[in-house]
């Protein structure tokens, strides 16, 4: 093959892995903005595969129980004021891994916490790792 068919060829696989990762992490942020607890293990069904690991700022946890108790239990208690996770970039995923930004708001649209994070999908399309950083990124020493 010539190298441009080879771009062609790479590009078509990237483009529908692409659009994986992206419905993956809206369904993942719909059930982070969700109240009702069926309607939040139902997206979370569709984006987390069954063992998934998370690696947030408060621990490590295995499963779709344990990013559900995240949810209920550091997400949801910001809920009361009116506050919702934002999707604020693309997600950048060049193969199964992907990344993407966040900004958790106020109900006034101010900014109550952001970040980034990481997550690694399956090739049937599932998150089975995240990996949140809260906060922005500090000037190292270098």
């Amino acid at each position: 093959m010539r190298p441009q068919e080879d771009d062609v060829t790479a590009n078509s696989r990237t483009e529908p892995q692409a659009q994986a990762h992206a419905d993956a992490v809206d369904a993942f942020i719909a059930a982070a903005n969700s109240d009702d607890p069926a309607r939040r293990a139902d997206l979370l069904s569709r984006a987390l595969a069954p063992g998934v690991v998370f690696w947030g700022p408060i621990g490590r946890g295995v499963g779709r129980g344990a990013v559900e108790d995240f949810i209920t239990e550091v997400v949801q208690s910001y809920r009361a004021g009116g506050c919702r996770l934002v999707r604020t970039t693309s997600v950048d995923a060049p193969h199964e891994w992907g990344r993407f930004g966040w900004r958790f708001e106020a109900a006034d649209g101010g900014t109550v916490l952001s970040g980034t994070d990481m997550v690694h999908l399956t090739a049937a399309g599932d998150i089975d790792e995240i990996v949140v950083f809260a906060g922005p990124l500090r000037p190292g020493d270098l």
